[in-house]
């Protein structure tokens, strides 16, 4: 009686360490996320703030301005609702603006376009970098969310279920491939 009393309180104490140690591991993930999507929103918001002083320097022809700013613009006051649609939009203005070679190059030609130009471009290369780490945090904690042992013991608390961010994110030819 006593040695089942014993082997009972052990094995009590050996899932509760577990399931301690799966409760733990589930809050790193979300603070992994959270942290991702504070880097993935640092991120957009400094394309965007690039994009607009750009758009209003004066180098780009009216056009292409008005069409960046207000991509830009767009992207910057979009509810979270609807944030994924705002920043596609403004990759695409950025690729219409930036497709060719040509476009990159009047904007290094004019006087203080080869900084604005060289900020773009490392602000583009950024975005999907950043967004790759937060998805790749949410992928993890659905993974452990979706073990049986997580669901009936409800280790996840009152966390939201983890979504991931996806909008386009591809970056215009001409700056893809620019040094920093």
């Amino acid at each position: 009686m006593t040695e089942t009393l014993i082997w009972t309180v052990v094995a009590l104490i050996v899932v509760g360490v577990y399931l301690s140690w799966t409760a733990g591991r589930l809050d790193r993930l979300h603070t992994r996320i959270d942290a991702a999507r504070a880097a993935l929103d640092a991120q957009l918001l400094r394309r965007a703030s690039v994009t607009q002083e750009l758009a209003t320097s004066g180098i780009l022809d009216p056009a292409a301005s008005i069409v960046l700013y207000e991509a830009a613009h767009a992207a910057r006051q979009a509810e979270e609702d609807h944030r994924e649609v705002a920043e596609s939009e403004l990759s695409q203005a950025l690729r219409a603006v930036f497709g060719e070679p040509e476009q990159v190059d009047l904007v290094r030609q004019a006087p203080g376009g080869e900084d604005a130009a060289g900020e773009l471009a490392a602000a583009v290369r950024r975005v999907p970098m950043a967004r790759r780490f937060h998805n790749d945090a949410v992928r993890a904690a659905r993974a452990l969310r979706r073990h049986r042992k997580v669901r009936w013991f409800r280790l996840a608390g009152h966390a939201p279920f983890p979504m991931a961010f996806e909008m386009d994110d591809e970056p215009p030819v001409a700056l893809a491939d620019r040094p920093a």
